[in-house]
């Protein structure tokens, strides 16, 4: 059976062919659409046709209506009346110049005669004492007369606005276009001024008066055109730094009308009412918001209008309403400030926007010139100030933190309206940034600090102490410390951004030596995070007002807990979240068992200086506190740089030990949550300067301490994850995780090398070794080790030129010196030495070589004058064939021992290794390394006196060779004489030679070696000793029992052994009375290095062996240059593989009969 044709509906008869009804519908809705389509289009046609003609129309009439009003004006001198005024003379020209000029938004040269002649006569009627022939009678007349009259004086301001634009628009006009502007401006002054009016009496005084106002009322509204046009015509004047660029010729119609248009837009802010019953301000919100968008964001408002307009602009009636209007119609005036953008022809994300343009004359407007240091505007509401200041900075620090200002921008001064987009080179936009910044730089100026503080507790004594909140009307009014540390703390992250280089020292330099300001700072500070336990700072500014440190008031302490319970896990959670493994089960693991030296920490002492406040980062602090840990971190952080040791610990300023303490505890606490936990953008500010002012504070507390080291431990000891779970997240984050990422997720890569202090040292060791281990697993996995002897490195050295052969035979290798090292030794007679190996030739090697290479008389390094003759590059190895490149091969030495862990008896200097550790060094540090010199600079600084009798200039003199080099500090330093001005310049700038530029060559070559084997980021696991002990072993006492334990037995020993438990019975004894300095030569005998690994024997390379001899090898004393073997009549020690050679036949000898022998040992070897 046939399927069931689709439902069809013939329409047409059997004889048409059938069509669906979908079908139907579809062609009718078509039709319908034409039909409409159609109607449309012959409607627009009729709508274009009837603009046309009604254009053409009033064009024609206009036209003829112009002409016959030129004629009339023939003989206007026998007719004018008021009445013909309005009527004859205006009512035409109003209608005739709007169609022909203002919609156009043109003005013809035809026209410029026509408005001159109207604007003559009407000053002429306006100056007539009759009132019959005075325009402004009309005023005060019938109802009639005065709704005509205000409507045409509403028009006449509009068209001489119009003008005022059209001249700005067209400089290049002739100088009837000026006479015409001048002449429209003085027409509107006189409008707008009732002293003006010539025909005024007493008895209509009052609505004269009212009639003023009104005009002065519609002066501040955008119909009138005012601002609009005045920033068009101020933006065309010249600007000083830059003469490239199309400007309004400065002549006196210039001044003239600059003048006159500045009067205008500031006459709505002097205006009052006069009635029986008061004085009353005139409503000034439309002139205030039109103002703030239009005039005060033109670049460079004070530099454009004449100095003798500026106390006008500056004027405490005019900035306090304006003030006044912004703190209260915020959002409305900020909107239309930021519509500016799109009101110009072009526009780029280079520009600077307009709120930034407002903040700069802001600040200029209230302040003054940079020369004019005399202070605030008289009477002027810093509070008020602040709080605009505020305003504007939040609105403006977004754009920077999304555009910012490159370096290779377009900015066109002249452009409209919204400042600046050169067309220019590199050059001119720098000049534009720097021009810029100096608009702000009163900021920077000591006085201005001291005056807003002095407000403040000026404000504090008048309201009381109390605490103020936000939604408190009177809150805007009322100034506190935290008000102007928002302020402080908004400028300098705008003059961190705008110019990063040096932006920001300026206002530094100001708040770090403001007397006092720091202290009150902190004082705020700690009374929030050490709350009970009383604090040290001086109140010193009252009004501080209270933080709190939670970001939200009802936050429970049920959650700390859960977090810090969290703390440890989360860190697997991370892991697996980047390898992509599941979390499921991981909730279990417990990170913290087990872990060396965790133990050891009491809980009830570490507590102290665990902050539970910032234990969950800045993300769990409050606004206000953010903002006052910004500026402190910050401020003191600058202040460290040139604080030196004498203040810092014996005159404890500006701070007391103890505080320096709670400061190092409370910075400690901070940046290690701050980097556990997840960071957005916004506290980006506050943990770059948090973790710099950490850095310095924990440098200055390695050199001396003042800090127990609990203090450091402290903020890790809840979360602190496990040594092999933090080694290998940080290398999987270092290598896979982007920049960006780092803001959003907990990263153990920046906590352990941020804040790698939290970890104990012997954790970090562990570490460090970790992450030797997973490179070597690396390389096996790549191919580069398969097996033992696979890609050996077979080498041949003289025993007189251990140096050179080994930096002619390995310096090329670079990273490949990672593999195993087969040296072969050839005696000073020239054959080969043969003798037992146990790996431990290469550590042989090592040893001598930088034994060699590191000692003074080699020429490469020298020793500070500091009692623990520290290692330092001499200044004089570049002078040596081949000197840096023989320092950078001594780095790839040092750089295989720390990689095979052997351990070479020296220790570098503090200030060297900081170069190695990526570290600047500062004035402090020169004492570990030139305590002379510091303590000359010491006095110098410190000078009572004129420092010029001291003779000094800005020059250093280096002797090398027998030749002395002056080398100047500063260009031109030999001409330079160092006084009372410019000692602290001298000083850091001869501290800087010495601690960086100096060494900065060789440091740099050291580094490259070193990094060939060690990458940087293990290296920051240290500090400065630290990296010492990694290279050279621990401090520590020797452990027996450790030594013991980690002993390998060969040629037929063993542990149970009976002259083994006899050897370790006896030496167990004697030893127990040695010295430490004597159990240190011990060491040395048979290590060749007189101090323990720092993990204890087990990790000794090679390990340490006791070897089975015959009794008949006795006897016989071999030189270590032969063997470096040493036997005695109880054994022989062979110290490059860590080898104690014993008989079974020797006696046990006494306690000073091993001292003899190790110490003759020792003497005999550092005579060869």
């Amino acid at each position: 059976m046939d399927q069931p044709r689709k439902h069809q509906v013939s329409l047409r008869g059997a004889s048409a062919k059938e069509i669906s009804r979908d079908a139907l519908l579809e062609k009718v809705s078509h039709e319908r659409e034409l039909r409409s389509y159609a109607r449309r289009a012959n409607a627009a046609v009729l709508f274009i046709q009837r603009v046309w003609r009604r254009h053409s129309m009033t064009k024609k009439t206009a036209l003829q209506l112009k002409e016959v009003w030129e004629n009339s004006l023939s003989n206007h001198a026998d007719l004018m009346t008021r009445d013909w005024v309005s009527s004859r003379l205006l009512r035409p020209f109003l209608f005739f110049i709007s169609c022909l000029s203002v919609r156009n938004r043109n003005i013809q040269n035809g026209d410029v005669k026509c408005m001159q002649d109207c604007f003559k006569i009407l000053l002429e009627s306006m100056n007539s004492t009759d009132s019959r022939r005075n325009f402004c009678s009309l005023a005060v007349g019938t109802l009639e007369e005065r709704r005509t009259w205000t409507y045409q004086a509403q028009k006449l301001i509009s068209l001489c606005f119009f003008i005022l634009a059209e001249c700005a628009a067209s400089h290049g006009r002739s100088q009837d276009f000026f006479v015409l502007t001048s002449l429209a401006l003085r027409l509107v002054v006189i409008l707008t001024d009732l002293k003006g009016w010539r025909s005024i009496t007493e008895n209509n005084f009052q609505d004269a008066d009212v009639a003023v106002k009104n005009l002065v009322q519609f002066l501040g509204t955008r119909r009138s055109g005012l601002f609009v046009a005045t920033r068009k015509y101020i933006n065309k004047l010249n600007v000083p730094f830059s003469s490239k660029i199309n400007s309004v010729n400065q002549t006196d119609y210039t001044f003239l009308i600059t003048t006159t248009a500045i009067t205008l837009a500031l006459r709505p802010f002097h205006m009052k009412y006069v009635n029986s019953t008061g004085t009353f301000e005139l409503d000034i919100c439309h002139a205030s918001e039109q103002y703030w968008s239009h005039v005060l964001t033109i670049p460079w408002l004070t530099q454009r209008v004449p100095p003798a307009l500026l106390p006008a602009l500056k004027h405490n009636s005019v900035l306090s309403s304006c003030f006044q209007i912004l703190l209260i119609s915020r959002d409305k005036i900020l909107m239309e400030i930021s519509d500016m953008d799109r009101l110009g022809n072009q526009c780029s994300s280079m520009v600077i926007p307009p709120v930034g343009w407002a903040l700069a004359n802001i600040i200029c407007l209230v302040t003054g010139s940079e020369s004019d240091s005399s202070g605030f505007n008289q009477d002027l509401d810093c509070a008020s100030y602040v709080h605009v200041v505020i305003t504007l900075a939040e609105n403006f620090l977004p754009w920077i933190d999304n555009v910012g200002c490159k370096d290779h921008c377009n900015f066109d001064i002249s452009a409209e309206p919204t400042g600046t987009i050169f067309h220019e080179d590199e050059t001119i936009c720098k000049s534009l940034k720097m021009s810029y910044m100096d608009l702000l730089r009163p900021v920077c100026q000591q006085w201005h600090l001291a005056k807003l503080l002095a407000t403040s507790r000026e404000v504090a004594s008048a309201h009381g102490d109390k605490t103020l909140s936000t939604n408190n009307p009177n809150y805007l009014w009322k100034l506190e410390l935290l008000d102007i540390t928002y302020f402080y703390s908004q400028m300098l992250r705008i003059f961190k951004e705008l110019n990063p280089a040096a932006g920001q020292l300026p206002i530094l330099n100001m708040l770090a030596f403001t007397p006092g300001y720091l202290v009150s700072i902190w004082g705020v500070l700690e009374s929030s995070l050490f709350p009970g336990n009383g604090h040290y700072a001086e109140d010193t500014c009252r009004g501080k007002g209270k933080v709190s440190g939670d970001s939200k008031d009802g936050f429970s302490e049920k959650k700390q807990k859960d977090a810090s319970k969290d703390g440890v896990n989360k860190w697997v959670n991370v892991l697996h979240k980047f390898t992509g493994k599941s979390q499921a089960g991981s909730g279990h693991i417990d990170l913290v068992e087990g872990q060396p030296g965790t133990s050891e920490v009491s809980e009830d002492s570490s507590d102290v200086w665990d902050i539970e406040t910032l234990r969950r980062g800045p993300q769990g602090i409050s606004k206000e506190m953010s903002y006052l840990l910004h500026l402190f971190c910050a401020t003191y952080s600058h202040l460290l740089l040139v604080l030196d040791d004498i203040e810092f610990y014996e005159k404890q300023v500006p701070f007391v030990l103890e505080q320096q303490r709670r400061i190092a505890s409370m910075l400690n606490t901070l940046v290690y949550n701050g980097l556990s936990h997840s960071l957005d953008q916004e506290n980006k500010p506050l943990m770059d300067y948090a973790i710099r002012c950490l850095h310095l504070m924990y440098e200055r507390d390695c050199r001396h301490p003042f800090c127990p080291p609990l203090l450091w431990l402290s903020p890790g000891r809840r979360s602190r994850p496990s040594i092999a779970l933090a080694a290998r997240a940080h290398e999987f984050l270092s290598a896979n995780m982007r920049t960006n990422d780092t803001l959003h997720v907990p990263s153990i890569g920046s906590v352990i090398t941020t804040t790698q202090h939290v970890f104990p040292f012997e954790e970090r060791v562990q570490m460090f070794r970790e992450f030797v281990n997973m490179d070597k697993a690396t390389r096996k996995m790549a191919g580069e080790v398969t097996g033992p002897g696979s890609r050996l490195i077979e080498i041949v050295v003289r025993r007189g030129h251990v140096v050179e052969d080994g930096f002619r035979q390995l310096n090329s290798l670079g990273a490949r010196l990672k593999s195993s090292i087969h040296v072969s030794f050839v005696s000073e007679c020239g054959l080969p030495e043969a003798g037992l190996d146990y790996g431990g030739l290469s550590k042989e090697f090592l040893t001598d070589i930088s034994k060699a290479a590191f000692a003074p008389e080699y020429g490469l390094f020298s020793q500070t004058s500091t009692s623990d003759r520290l290692l330092i590059p001499n200044s004089a190895a570049r002078h040596l064939e081949n000197g840096i490149q023989m320092i950078e091969f001594l780095g790839r030495v040092v750089g295989k021992a720390l990689y095979e862990g052997i351990l070479l008896d020296y220790s570098f200097s503090h200030v060297f290794v900081q170069k190695l550790l990526g570290r600047y060094s500062f004035l402090d540090e020169l004492s570990t390394l030139d305590p002379e010199l510091y303590r000359n600079l010491m006095y110098v600084k410190h000078y009572d006196g004129d420092v010029k009798d001291l003779s000094l200039d800005f020059t250093v003199t280096e002797e090398s060779f027998g030749k002395r080099h002056v080398i100047e500090l500063k260009p031109g330093g030999k001409d330079i004489s160092v006084t009372n001005e410019n000692k602290m310049q001298y000083i850091h700038a001869m501290a800087d030679y010495k601690l960086n530029r100096q060494i900065l060559p060789f440091s740099n070559a050291f580094y490259r070696g070193l990094t060939d084997l060690i990458f940087p980021s293990w290296l920051k696991l240290f500090n400065a000793s630290e990296f010492n002990q990694l290279l050279s072993g621990g401090n520590h006492d020797i452990d027996v029992e450790d030594l013991r334990n980690n002993t390998r037995y060969t040629g037929g020993y063993s542990a149970g052994s009976r002259t083994i438990r006899l050897f370790w019975e006896v030496f167990i004894n004697v030893i127990k009375g040695f010295e430490p300095k004597e159990r240190c030569m011990l060491l040395k005998f048979v290590t060749s290095c007189s101090r323990a690994p720092l993990l204890g024997f087990k990790y000794l390379q090679p390990t340490f062996t006791i070897h089975k001899v015959l009794p008949l090898l006795f006897g016989c004393m071999r030189c270590p240059s032969l063997g470096c073997n040493w036997r005695t009549g109880c054994g022989a020690a062979s110290v490059c593989f860590y080898l104690l050679q014993y008989s079974e036949a020797s006696d046990i000898q006494t306690s000073e009969h091993i001292k003899r022998e190790t110490s003759l040992r020792n003497q005999f070897e550092c005579r060869i």
